[in-house]
């Protein structure tokens, strides 16, 4: 099959990075990260439009799309020294989602196969089940953790009478084994869902949530701290999920379930480049971009930013664990810089 592309739009490369195609291992030689687009959005209990995301986060920037991004913080390239290719988008066709998902984790477990970590542009939420059960199928079921960023929990029984839907992906997960429930974190949660059911039943299985409430009460760093020990503890890799709508929705308007008195901008990227700097991941989405209902772009940069962010701290942990001496975030700008 040819490469698609993007399903709703022209074919454009996450930021002009090289394009490849899942149907030649040899496009994606030498990739030690790959984007794939989900333009998928049968999930949403409200409003619609995230099957438009995936184009989005990939155009969203104001310089050249010369497939570099050279990292101040941290003195990295990471699409450069990662080598970084888009596979353009999997076909998830409005109305199939069994057939949907199906094809996506396929693309997402390919990826893994080949030692590259897929990060994956949604879509709404409900992506995640094939996107960890994908990862998990090459590192091993029930030996990925995962640290998702939400507002929502995304636990519940089923939506709408199907047990497919942005609501319910990380109680699918649990329930098939592909991760543990006592190995899956999640930070952001506020608002007024889930009901006492549901959060019983996450008691159970073991999740361990940190709503806003609990954050802004200990302080992100230190909620940080706590879910990356229990991420790295018995399980080999870990996931990370990314939901926009875990910002307030004053900076990221354009999600389709907005939830007020979420984290800053500032504090999830912070947060994801940690989550990169600090953890093995072995795969990474981001989802519930909307652009029908962005404001000046300023949701699919947001995204555009997390996914730089992500792909920045696995780079420098590479470089890292190589042994080489690197630029901390908090290091002077000009002092100990790499020369070009």
């Amino acid at each position: 099959m040819a490469r698609l592309g993007n399903m709703y739009g022209p074919d454009a490369t996450f930021l002009g990075i090289p394009s490849a195609d899942i149907d030649d291992p040899g496009s994606l030689h030498g990739a030690a990260a790959v984007i794939v687009g989900a333009p998928f959005d049968g999930g949403t209990s409200h409003r619609a439009g995230c099957r438009f995301g995936p184009q989005a986060i990939r155009l969203a920037d104001y310089l050249p799309h010369d497939g570099m991004r050279p990292h101040l913080a941290l003195d990295v390239d990471p699409l450069i020294e990662l080598g970084v290719v888009d596979v353009g988008d999997v076909e998830m066709p409005s109305g199939e989602t069994e057939r949907s998902l199906g094809a996506l984790e396929a693309v997402v477990a390919s990826i893994s196969a080949l030692g590259a970590i897929p990060v994956i542009l949604g879509g709404d939420h409900t992506i995640a089940l094939p996107d960890v059960t994908g990862v998990a199928r090459h590192v091993g079921i029930g030996r990925v953790s995962v640290i998702h960023f939400d507002a929502h929990a995304d636990t519940g029984d089923s939506q709408f009478g199907s047990l497919y839907g942005h609501g319910t992906p990380m109680r699918r997960l649990i329930e098939s084994g592909a991760c543990r429930g006592d190995r899956f974190l999640q930070i952001g949660l506020r608002g007024y869902w889930p009901e006492p059911e549901t959060l019983r039943w996450m008691k159970e299985v073991g999740m361990r949530s940190f709503e806003m409430s609990e954050v802004v009460a200990k302080g992100l760093d230190a909620v940080l701290d706590e879910a990356f020990a229990i991420a790295t503890d018995d399980c080999d890799a870990v996931f990370l999920s990314v939901d926009i709508d875990v910002v307030d929705p004053g900076s990221a308007p354009g999600t389709g379930t907005p939830e007020p008195g979420g984290l800053s901008a500032r504090q999830l990227l912070d947060a994801v480049r940690r989550v990169g700097m600090e953890l093995p991941l072995a795969g990474v989405d981001v989802v519930e971009v909307s652009p029908p209902y962005d404001q000046a772009e300023v949701t699919a940069y947001l995204a555009n930013r997390v996914v730089l962010e992500a792909l920045s701290g696995i780079a420098w942990r590479r470089r890292r664990l190589a042994g080489e001496t690197l630029r901390l975030p908090t290091d002077p700008l000009l002092e100990n810089r790499r020369p070009l």
